[in-house]
């Protein structure tokens, strides 16, 4: 296997490697992780599904972890827990994906990360970028660092993708899927890195309103809602990303705990098709 590095950020191309040799070959896998925790994302060309069946797909992610399901999209019939991502033009709700976020983060337990083939594309778009979110934390400045040490966020399905439903369906996925509460600054489980933990799924600080930060009324919504949106917007910055030009049967690979991600919807009236393996994490700290 070699390992051709995209960006100075973030990800890699691996080459001379089909991923179902790792599924039986537990040195081979390591490798490919190790190679995960240093570049975040990974792109694998050519998994074509008589290289790489549906099955492998799902065994190679389970390695990672237990399979996750999702709360809006269905799995494979010949593979459960292999979610399709099949998304077509002519569905409002297909469009709701142009923002950077990380999986999940409305679970109590985020995604670990995902592994996600294309089996269909447009010629032209439909590209997905990834941002470094490690490297978003390091070049905060130090008066931002010490203003985020312990804070906490509130993250919410009801208040991202259930707001497009009707409101009896989105009371129902409330109570099923209820906000969760993580640190802005989460540390990686493998690495020990600090990583900026905060995107779309964000809706406010959950013990910003001190003393300390309160002068009068309810000043601090305003001061807690700016500084919300000034970390949720250091994912858009070029210099931590990399951008991924689709192919079919291209497999993408990332960490979903320091990471974050954006499929950019240009694509219409063209279709795509993506299956998708999530991995569950663990409770961030």
């Amino acid at each position: 296997m070699r390992i051709e590095q995209l960006t100075c950020a973030i990800g890699a191309e691996l080459l001379d490697v089909n991923l179902a040799d790792a599924v039986r070959d537990d040195g081979l896998f390591d490798e490919i992780y190790a190679a995960l925790l240093q570049h975040r994302v990974l792109f694998i060309k050519d998994q074509t599904l008589d290289k790489l069946s549906r099955l492998d797909h799902m065994a190679f992610a389970q390695k990672l972890g237990e399979l996750e399901t999702h709360p809006m999209v269905p799995s494979h019939p010949e593979a459960p827990g292999l979610v399709q991502i099949y998304k077509n033009s002519d569905s409002p709700i297909d469009r709701y994906e142009n923002s950077w976020h990380t999986d999940g983060t409305f679970r109590e337990k985020p995604a670990l990360g995902c592994v996600l083939r294309c089996i269909e594309c447009p010629p032209v778009g439909g590209d997905t970028m990834w941002a470094n979110m490690v490297l978003a934390y390091e070049k905060l400045p130090h008066d931002v660092k010490q203003a985020i040490d312990g804070l906490i966020a509130n993250h919410s399905f009801n208040a991202s993708f259930a707001a497009a439903m009707p409101i009896e369906k989105r009371l129902a996925m409330k109570g099923q899927y209820p906000d969760a509460e993580h640190p802005v600054v989460r540390t990686h489980p493998d690495t020990g890195e600090k990583i900026l933990f905060v995107n779309a799924f964000a809706t406010h600080f959950v013990n910003y309103h001190i003393p300390a930060k309160v002068r009068y009324g309810q000043d601090y919504n305003r001061g807690g809602a700016d500084l919300l949106q000034y970390l949720i917007s250091q994912a858009h910055i070029p210099e931590y990303q990399v951008r991924w030009r689709w192919r079919p049967f291209s497999v993408a690979i990332w960490d979903n705990r320091s990471t974050q991600h954006y499929a950019v919807m240009d694509y219409p009236p063209c279709h795509r098709k993506m299956e998708r393996a999530g991995i569950v994490g663990t409770t961030p700290y």
